[in-house]
């Protein structure tokens, strides 16, 4: 069973890549077990990864060493979001440009709309990132399928890998339409 859920957690990060959400060697995904939290390596490349590389982290003791810098904010999600099982961090070139000014972002197409109601973006200065990061995600993620720190990437969390890579893919989604949309001048709101 644990291998079964390793390898289906190389598969969605695997994903994220293959869909434009991550670069070779960005972004991080995490599932929860009983064990604790199994999560994608620091600089993992998702085009070689595989479930052995995978590094087990205890969710309330300091990061296991090789654990993506961002396994304390995985932590944190899975303390503070009920039914949190899964957590993928993304980086959708469309969603993080569209909220550059740091508004949040509000879906105008009906799946967004429907799916993701108000994107909150938060604003974290990349100095202090790994330090206020962890609680400001979480506490978005408590009332927000997703959450974007502005100029950086999106956070998702969802019940299983599959929810958390859908609500990934709408948010970017979202994103397209919106951008298609303003630069084919069409005023949606």
């Amino acid at each position: 069973m644990e291998m079964k859920i390793k390898q289906e957690l190389v598969l969605y990060y695997n994903r994220l890549q293959q869909n434009g959400l991550n670069d070779s060697h960005s972004g991080n995904a995490s599932v929860r077990t009983d064990q604790g939290m199994w999560i994608t390596p620091t600089g993992a490349c998702a085009e070689t990864l595989s479930a052995s590389d995978l590094v087990l982290c205890t969710t309330g003791a300091p990061p296991t060493p090789r654990a993506s810098l961002d396994a304390p904010l995985h932590a944190a999600i899975y303390r503070e979001v009920s039914g949190a099982r899964a957590v993928l961090h993304f980086h959708p070139a469309h969603a993080i440009a569209l909220t550059l000014d740091g508004e949040d972002f509000l879906p105008e197409d009906f799946e967004g709309s429907y799916f993701l109601n108000r994107v909150p973006v938060l604003e974290v200065p990349f100095q202090r990132y790994t330090q206020d990061s962890p609680a400001a995600v979480a506490e978005a993620l408590i009332e927000n399928r997703v959450t974007i720190v502005r100029g950086h990437g999106a956070y998702v969390c969802g019940n299983s890998l599959d929810q958390a890579y859908k609500w990934a893919n709408a948010l970017e989604s979202s994103a397209r339409i919106t951008w298609l949309a303003r630069v084919a001048g069409v005023n949606c709101r």
